[in-house]
């Protein structure tokens, strides 16, 4: 009887570690290089077609810098601005217009602009395949953080087959 104790509780260990391990590993839609690079030209497209210069940055999941396009007569502070618009979008996984406008409104949520690398300005949307975030887009250079917003929005629609 022992042995059949021994044996069970080995038999429950090894259960729990099997369970333990398959938790631990997650597999995780991503933003590639081509889709990044398509989404950054259609994003510079739409804001040229409606006479605004912009520089446009895509990040994956995780914030990390994927493409980055630069309109002609866009000013230098747009790159940067795009940049951070879209690290914001990413890692809060909502647009830098719904979250200046929720700092604005809400005392609580006043402080994120505190957040080092943040840009709490319109103009960063979060890329998802279905409810997921993959990326995010950021643009900087239009006049006013909803034209940026736009932009996206208008490019994102133009790649929306590739994200399902």
């Amino acid at each position: 009887m022992q042995a059949f104790t021994k044996a069970s509780i080995l038999a429950l260990t090894l259960s729990a570690a099997s369970l333990a391990g398959a938790q631990s590993v997650r597999t995780e839609k991503n933003m590639s290089l081509d889709l990044a690079n398509r989404i950054a030209s259609a994003t510079v497209a739409a804001c040229s077609a409606a006479g605004h210069n912009v520089a446009v940055t895509v990040v994956d999941r995780a914030g990390g810098v994927r493409a980055v396009q630069r309109a002609d007569n866009a000013g230098p502070h747009t790159l940067e601005a795009s940049r951070l618009k879209a690290y914001t979008s990413a890692s809060a996984k909502n647009t830098t217009l719904a979250m200046m406008e929720a700092a604005q409104k809400n005392p609580a949520a006043a402080n994120l602009v505190n957040i080092p690398g943040y840009l709490l300005l319109g103009g960063g949307v979060p890329v998802k395949v279905g409810n997921e975030v993959i990326g995010a887009v950021g643009v900087g250079g239009a006049p006013g953080g909803h034209l940026d917003e736009q932009c996206a929005v208008a490019a994102l629609d133009t790649v929306k087959e590739l994200l399902k």
